[in-house]
């Protein structure tokens, strides 16, 4: 089994800065990619930014120079430093993995969201 745990999400005012990060655990053999989606009320889960274990980085239009995705693969964590943040950006924050497990079978994994609102 695969567990993955969020953390740093909360309350920021327009054009604050937020840190997310994400710990994976379990029977990881291998963990070949690691990312964020986002989902806003009413609207559908989106992809953030992804990177995947060969450095293969990939961004949201939207967030393209203002968010930064980075990896702990010693310790199977994902961060995202967000800046500048917009109203826009207010959502359910998800992190997602694809993981090997022990098995030696291949699948997404998704966290159980953080909050993130931006706001004066």
């Amino acid at each position: 089994q695969v567990e993955l745990v969020e953390s740093g999400g909360g309350l920021v005012q327009p054009g604050g800065s937020l840190r997310l990060g994400c710990a994976a655990s379990g029977s990881i053999l291998s963990i070949n990619a690691m990312g964020w989606y986002r989902q806003a009320p009413g609207k559908q889960r989106e992809l953030v930014a992804a990177k995947t274990s060969d450095g293969s980085t990939n961004y949201a239009d939207s967030v393209k120079g203002r968010f930064t995705i980075s990896r702990d693969n010693a310790d199977n964590k994902v961060y995202l430093q967000m800046n500048s943040l917009k109203s826009e950006d207010t959502a359910v924050y998800y992190c997602n993995a694809l993981i090997t497990t022990w098995d030696f079978r291949e699948s997404y994994y998704w966290g159980q969201g953080t909050q993130v609102t931006v706001s004066s």
